[in-house]
């Protein structure tokens, strides 16, 4: 098990169980294990959204990029996923992203992005960790005119806002509705400007909420973690469309007319459809994640599409599509890559996406939905310790008490249990046709694991 890195990078409390010192590491660490084989001083991006302690975090990773003797580009409150475009774009040995994204404001993280703008592999990351704690880093610290330089480059936004644009407006222009309007929930996050100027950009009628931030209210009672104001302003404004990105924007969900949430499931099954149509769906197949929603498996049997599934994260989904040439991937969440556009989750392109569909093919949010039937899902989180949190699987009364459950439902639904990558939980998910049992039975293997593993 990685000590530091979880599912999606290094996630923490600021200042505190992520210190400065311990972000310095992390940053030295992670400049040699990334531009090792370079044989010129690395430059590194430095992006991160809105939380207080994001310049704390970054002061103290730049710290750590120039001793080691890389070159900073810091390019300020950004979403993550216009930092792995940018990387890419301007060949930079790495870059990284301080977010906790859709976690509340005392949390902070650091991200890792390869050269080629996508999140680093396992593999580096516990390489990256060996050498934190290996005594080496001193050996690595440069002198003289070795020591790195940091810039400000936040002008660096508009390259992405330009990339973004180009990609919809030839279509957004031939085939926009005149009388549709939307309104976008940015959590108070990375994407509170440029969301809006890409929708002014597009001519797109919006109305943009939740887009002040003060440090502390990113992701508070809004963005794509919290639904219901959204959902409020869309059904009693009468708006087309509401779209809530996450606290870094590498997120979307939607709301559609009715006050119905479109969730990372639907969002698939909306856009493979449209893409498949087009011919543009490669090999015809979806990867998702195995918490994805049965009635996505469904939708894709009926509709002849290939489904592969990965463990949980965004990052094992990219992997299985680069393994196997896909372009279309995601998870229930909102995490969606389009990877013939940017090589993760993109909250702005997959909003623009979905837009784009109902405009070509004259549907409303709730008709483009019906191609799909999403089962009731219930997700309960049982409270217990880091060092216990997988221990679930090695106890018997609670492996017995999920068979039993599995076996009620006879292929109708089904018990996922997993440990979260990032926080001290167990998260127990139930599927089926009946809310109200699975929601009992969720809440009962809940209690039963934190009683068991307390």
């Amino acid at each position: 098990m990685r000590k530091y890195f979880g599912t999606d990078g290094i996630r923490r409390i600021a200042n505190t169980e992520l210190s400065p010192e311990l972000v310095f590491r992390v940053a030295k660490a992670g400049a040699y294990v990334l531009s090792k084989h370079a044989n010129h001083a690395p430059t590194i991006l430095i992006g991160r959204d809105t939380r207080i302690s994001g310049t704390l975090i970054e002061s103290a990773m730049t710290a750590g990029f120039l001793s080691y003797g890389a070159n900073v580009k810091s390019i300020g409150v950004i979403p993550t996923p216009a930092v792995a475009y940018l990387t890419k774009k301007l060949n930079a040995d790495a870059s990284v992203v301080i977010s906790a994204s859709h976690n509340t404001f005392e949390f902070n993280g650091v991200k890792y992005f390869s050269n080629k703008g996508m999140k680093i592999s396992d593999s580096i990351e516990e390489e990256i960790e060996e050498m934190m704690d290996s005594g080496k880093l001193n050996e690595f610290t440069a002198v003289n005119e070795n020591i790195g330089i940091a810039e400000s480059r936040e002008d660096l936004v508009e390259e992405y806002k330009e990339f973004i644009v180009n990609i919809f407006k030839d279509n957004i222009e031939k085939y926009k509705k005149d009388n549709f309007k939307v309104v976008i929930d940015t959590a108070n996050g990375a994407t509170y400007k440029v969301a809006e100027s890409i929708f002014e950009s597009l001519g797109i009628e919006y109305k943009i909420i939740n887009n002040v931030p003060n440090g502390i209210n990113i992701n508070k009672s809004c963005g794509s973690t919290h639904l219901e104001g959204l959902k409020k302003y869309v059904v009693e404004n009468g708006y087309d469309l509401g779209i809530a990105y996450d606290g870094d924007g590498d997120r979307c969900l939607a709301i559609d007319e009715t006050g119905e949430i479109i969730d990372g499931d639907k969002m698939l099954a909306i856009t493979s459809k449209y893409l498949r149509d087009k011919g543009e769906l490669k090999q015809d197949t979806v990867v998702a994640t195995v918490m994805s929603n049965l009635g996505l498996k469904k939708y894709a049997k009926e509709n002849q599409l290939e489904l592969k599934q990965t463990q949980v994260g965004d990052r094992y989904v990219l992997e299985e599509m680069l393994k196997n040439g896909y372009n279309l991937g995601g998870e229930q969440s909102g995490h969606i890559i389009f990877l013939d556009y940017n090589p993760t989750g993109d909250g702005i392109l997959t909003s623009l996406m979905l837009i784009q569909v109902l405009f070509e093919e004259g549907l409303k949010a709730s008709e483009a939905c019906q191609i799909i039937n999403i089962y009731p899902q219930v997700l309960v989180n049982a409270k217990v310790s880091n060092d216990k949190k997988y221990d679930f699987e090695k106890d018997a009364v609670i492996r017995s008490e999920i068979e039993q459950v599995e076996n009620e439902f006879a292929g109708n639904g089904r018990v996922l249990i997993r440990a979260s990558g990032t926080e001290p939980l167990i998260r127990v998910m139930i599927e089926g046709e009946n809310q109200e049992y699975i929601s009992e039975k969720a809440k009962s293997i809940a209690e039963l694991i934190e009683e068991r593993l307390k």
